[in-house]
């Protein structure tokens, strides 16, 4: 028989484990780009019955009986993320951003192809290329990257690599990068070389659903994403795409790099694209914004350099030279996280040291934001991250950031009511 006693009776160990990461949440400030805090009804949709349900294959096409539920379930995530993002054709399936990423270069290309991505250590995401991914261990990536001066992505150096290597794919999109990118322009490039445009925007798609940042539907063959990070659902992976390319998408993901569906991930998923249709969601995306901007420039009036002068999207990278030539991003993380300041070490363009070291720190809204941080409290977090960085050394200084991050959490916990299923 089925065991129906309560987490907190069934297994104390892994009810601890929770409870400890629920006061965990409750108490930092949480600064990592691609995290988030899912609503109550996420949630309850993640955990439900449908975990149960296996369903190889898509709605009126399964593997197994028993599937009309969960037929009905994906059919309604689907047409959500179509109406959301203004899309011919939604895969919802993905168990995440890269497995997305995978299901596209399988669906669209052949091993060894050409594809030109970012650079992973100048913005880009390991699977746009990077030598210990599948992604270049199994296809031709070349790379773009940033300019040294400007540190932005110049379309003449794309257009010029374009042009060199004749690739069969461009992939653009980023994982550590403020700015903005020229979705036509990327397109035009790809146009001229005959090749496809896929655009990764697993950071922002959420920035793109409340339209607070420019949309690369119609302009790219495929739009990649997760909807874990600013759209603010579940853990997984989404991919629109042209009516004309559907098929071949659907086959990179089933069969060719995924068995069967996460049917409880599938319908949190169909939630969270119906609260991202919301106006007070597209509030929230325009205040992930403006809260980075804020943000950014109050850490470059405290004398920290930003990376390319600023922001325009969700998060920023700073350089920490500018605060402390020996300061690493690994000891700058570590020493915020002992003050309840949670983000993470990160590359900053042409890095001298390696990547588990790194000069920088990326620092993101997205879930400061939903816990109701404005101008403000990203201001004063701000301030505490210089504090605590210029004076890691000094027990009392960082008691007095600790009080400070304690100030700000306890008038805008991650979940005010309490964490629901909280045991």
């Amino acid at each position: 028989m089925t065991d129906l006693r309560p987490l907190s009776d069934a297994d104390p160990a892994v009810a601890d484990l929770l409870g400890r990461e629920a006061e965990r949440q409750r108490s930092s400030i949480h600064l990592i780009a691609s995290e988030n805090f899912v609503s109550r009804a996420v949630m309850e949709a993640s955990g439900s019955v449908l975990t149960n349900k296996y369903s190889e294959g898509y709605p009126g096409r399964r593997y197994y009986q028993g599937c009309a539920i969960v037929d009905a379930v994906e059919d309604l995530a689907r047409d959500r993320a179509k109406a959301l993002f203004g899309a011919e054709h939604a895969n919802v399936q993905s168990h995440s951003g890269a497995q997305a990423n995978m299901a596209v270069y399988f669906g669209l290309l052949e091993p060894g192809d050409t594809v030109l991505g970012m650079a992973l250590d100048q913005g880009g995401h390991l699977t746009h290329g990077a030598g210990v991914n599948f992604s270049g261990r199994i296809f031709d990536f070349q790379a773009y990257g940033v300019d040294p001066g400007t540190e932005l992505v110049d379309m003449d150096e794309v257009r010029q690599r374009a042009l060199d290597t004749r690739p069969r794919m461009i992939v653009a999109g980023y994982s550590a990068y403020s700015r903005l990118l020229d979705w036509a322009a990327f397109r035009a490039i790809a146009d001229e070389v005959g090749a496809y445009l896929m655009v990764d925007t697993a950071h922002f798609i959420g920035l793109i659903a409340g339209g607070a940042h420019p949309d690369p539907v119609p302009h790219a063959h495929v739009v990649t994403g997760t909807t874990h990070k600013a759209l603010r659902g579940p853990r997984g992976g989404l991919i629109l795409t042209t009516a004309d390319l559907a098929a071949a998408i659907d086959k990179g993901v089933f069969p060719v790099t995924q068995g069967g569906a996460l049917n409880n991930q599938i319908a949190a998923r169909a939630v969270a694209f119906a609260e991202a249709s919301t106006p007070q969601y597209r509030e929230y995306a325009h205040q992930v914004v403006r809260n980075a901007a804020a943000m950014a420039a109050e850490m470059a009036a405290g004398g920290a350099r930003i990376v390319s002068g600023g922001t325009d999207n969700h998060l920023f990278l700073v350089d920490l030279r500018s605060l402390d030539e020996d300061l690493t991003g690994r000891d700058a993380a570590a020493v915020l996280a002992s003050v309840g300041i949670v983000l993470n070490s990160n590359p900053i363009p042409f890095d001298p040291r390696p990547p588990y070291r790194a000069t920088g720190i990326r620092i993101g809204t997205p879930a400061a934001t939903t816990c109701g941080m404005r101008e403000p409290e990203v201001e004063a977090t701000a301030r505490l991250i210089l504090e605590a960085l210029r004076h890691r050394g000094d027990d009392a200084r960082l008691e007095a950031v600790r009080a400070g991050v304690a100030e700000i959490t306890a008038a805008h916990p991650a979940y005010p009511e309490g964490f629901p299923g909280h045991v």
